[in-house]
């Protein structure tokens, strides 16, 4: 997406960053050889901070103080690393020293410090509320919107944003807590010019990096480095920064920065970006905490992800285990696969699916036309046994920009080459819109005999690309490979089942008796559904009718728990079992019809978050109307009526399940007498399950506890 020619990209690489040979002058450094402590060269005014006229060829004990200079080697004792050493003070004036290790270097570091420190148990209990925040997140958008505001409390910049990085290398900002008058860069795009290779390789080796004063100069090595390598100063927090990112930093206005890197799995996921007006210090005790609550978040991140995606995985599981159903019926694949096909296109989430097999043609949905897909089917045969999945389809296979409206993205499969038998899913083209703080083209400028020089525009700069689609998840190609595999077996399993068919009549005459109690029972199921719908369309036509506004909320509520029962009967007509429910999937689908029936203005503000719970029917009911009572009692005496976040939870532990519905408003339960709340009581006896009330900060949180199962009672 960014146009830089070889020639930029070469030249941020050779600009020397590690080995700057100056630091930031707020601070001073110490150069000593690691064996005598001889003080060989140094950097920054040290004859001001530290109060001494001589120093070169000093030892850090005659400099430093012999405490001091024993914990120095105590911390680079190791040889590889180094750290905090301890706390100096020069007449009124107090200072942070941290030491590291650069082959047979002593590298000390000398910051101001905090004229009083701040108590250990004040930083913890700080960096305690945030991580116990990070965990309440529901998702990974809340958790980086309560990160930035976290570490703005904490580092007291006027901006912090949460940045990402993207696959292209660019970035974007996620999130983000601004000071009156700052400027956001919310949901706004970075190329990745903005930050080169060699500059994230130093961000995940040094996790917090400080700028005080972004118009510093630079205070150089004295006496010149003269040694056979330069010093490298990767690990050292005064490292003088890069000319091209201090002018960066000036081009937006900035006048202190500070970063905390998010580092996942060893791989850099993003940054904690903090801008400030004016120059502003961060002291090492600051920047610990900083660097802890980074890694609080990295792991939250991680947790989170890792959630998101199993729930994925179960959810795909579901799906094909009633796909896996679908073929297993008489005939097997052969005799499905052209039935199938919409259920295909369902299992992935895509616009269009096309099933080749033996010659023939199956589609469902958006596709391109046959031809183009029969010529698509024998580049994704030639390409590789594993599923190919891409959602920019164009910038792979040249004809498919003749289709990029019906198949921007492609899942393709190869089932069988011999047959062959392959299934193509389409996804269609979804134009974006891309916001970026600048043209990203014009990242970097770079004539022959020039410096490099960093961008100067960050106005908002708008982008439209084409030709991509939705993402495929690692979720969903997996799903994918799975069901070749499932596909198989379904064929083998048919070919065993026809080599056997004299020894299974009679199974076949008693599994089509079952079918048929099966087919009687979703019958009635069926009718029952039909009744439920014609009363709650009565109690519409009557709601609508009355004119008293209490009357017309009393066929409102009545018409809700109606939908909850009926609700499940739709599932029973759908599944292929009839004993149990999945909970999480009927949460989703009844939250769905109440945010429907409860107006426009609710759209999007009842959320659910259910993990995959088997159920019995009966409870399942039971459960439904609970849940329904507990968003009908938020709608009405958290916000009085008006729209407000509801969130409905559903989780699994051991035997007992736990259903939560929390809301954000006034946060004070009163115990009601009505119709739904002794319904509701009743509901919870039935379930033999507890309902409690506890605090949201805001609102209130509903938890209802119950067995996942009503145990069988022994025989008497």
């Amino acid at each position: 997406m960014t146009d830089l020619t070889a020639v930029d990209l070469d030249a941020c690489a050779r600009e020397p960053i590690r080995i700057p040979g100056s630091i930031q002058p707020h601070g001073a450094m110490l150069v000593a050889d690691r064996t005598t402590q001889e003080i060989r060269h140094a950097a920054g005014d040290v004859a001001r901070l530290l109060r001494r006229g001589a120093w070169i060829g000093r030892t850090l004990g005659e400099v430093l103080g012999d405490p001091l200079a024993e914990r120095v080697a105590q911390a680079t004792s190791s040889g590889v690393g180094g750290g905090y050493a301890g706390r100096l003070s020069a007449g009124r004036e107090a200072f942070d020293v941290s030491a590291g290790v650069d082959g047979e270097w002593l590298i000390v570091e000398i910051e101001p410090a905090l004229a009083t420190p701040l108590p250990a148990v004040l930083l913890l209990a700080q960096l305690e509320a945030a991580a116990a925040a990070f965990e309440r997140a529901p998702n990974v958008k809340a958790l980086l919107d309560r990160a930035a505001v976290e570490f703005r409390r904490l580092t007291g910049f006027d901006r912090v944003m949460i940045y990402r990085f993207l696959d292209d290398d660019a970035g974007a900002v996620l999130a983000e807590d601004l000071a009156d008058g700052m400027p956001g860069f919310m949901n706004h795009h970075f190329p990745g010019s903005d930050i080169p290779a060699q500059a994230r390789a130093l961000y995940v080796r040094n996790l917090v990096r400080v700028i005080p004063d972004v118009r510093y100069t630079p205070a150089p090595l004295l006496p010149a480095w003269t040694g056979a390598q330069p010093l490298d100063m990767s690990d050292c927090a005064l490292r003088s920064v890069s000319p091209v990112h201090m002018q960066y930093l000036r081009n937006m206005g900035v006048g202190a920065s500070a970063s905390m890197s998010v580092v996942k799995d060893g791989v850099l996921w993003g940054l904690i970006a903090c801008h400030h007006r004016t120059p502003r210090l961060m002291p090492y005790d600051i920047r610990a905490a900083a660097r802890t609550l980074a890694g609080g978040l990295a792991r939250q991140i991680r947790a989170k992800e890792d959630a998101e995606a199993y729930r994925e995985r179960l959810r795909l599981r579901g799906l094909e285990d009633e796909l896996t159903s679908r073929f297993a019926r008489a005939g097997g694949v052969d005799a499905n696969v052209a039935a199938g096909v919409g259920e295909l296109r369902r299992m992935l989430d895509a616009d269009g699916v096309a099933a080749i097999r033996g010659g023939q043609l199956h589609q469902d949905g958006a596709c391109p036309p046959a031809g183009e897909i029969r010529k698509l089917a024998e580049w994704v045969q030639r390409r590789s046994a594993d599923p190919v999945a891409t959602d920019r389809l164009s910038e792979h296979y040249a004809a498919a920009k003749r289709f990029t409206a019906e198949a921007s993205g492609l899942l393709g499969l190869v089932v069988a080459a011999d047959e062959p038998f392959l299934i193509l899913w389409f996804r269609a083209e979804e134009p974006q819109v891309v916001n970026w703080a600048g043209n990203p083209h014009k990242a970097v400028s770079l004539a022959p005999g020039e410096m490099l020089t960093p961008r100067a525009s960050f106005e908002a700069w708008r982008e439209a690309v084409r030709g991509r689609s939705r993402r495929w998840t690692l979720a969903e190609i997996d799903a994918a490979a799975r069901l070749r595999e499932t596909l198989l077996e379904a064929r083998a399993h048919r070919r065993q089942i026809e080599m056997n068919a004299r020894l299974t009549d009679a199974v076949a005459e008693k599994d089509g008796l079952l079918q048929q109690k099966e087919i009687l029972l979703k019958e009635v199921n069926h009718r029952i559904q039909n009744s439920l719908q014609l009363v709650s369309s009565f109690l519409g036509l009557q709601s609508r009718a009355m004119g008293d506004p209490k009357l017309h909320e009393a066929f409102e509520e009545a018409r809700r728990r109606l939908q909850a029962v009926a609700l499940v009967h739709r599932r029973l007509y759908r599944a292929d079992q009839i004993e149990v429910v999945d909970m999480g999937r009927y949460l989703e689908d009844l939250i769905g019809d109440m945010n429907s029936s409860m107006g426009a203005e609710w759209a999007g503000k009842v959320s659910v978050d259910a993990a995959p719970v088997l159920t019995p029917t009966d409870r399942a009911v039971s459960l439904g109307l609970v849940v329904t009572e507990l968003v009908i009692n938020a709608n009405k005496y958290a916000y009085g009526g008006a729209p407000g976040p509801i969130e409905v939870g559903l989780d699994e532990h051991n035997d007992r399940l736990r259903v939560v519905v929390a809301d954000h408003g006034r946060g004070k339960h009163a115990p009601g007498e009505g119709f739904g709340s002794r319904m509701m009581s009743a509901m919870v006896r039935q379930l033999g399950g507890e309902l409690a009330f506890a605090d949201n900060h805001p609102g209130l949180r509903a938890i209802l506890t119950c067995p996942v199962s009503i145990p069988m009672r022994p025989t008497e």
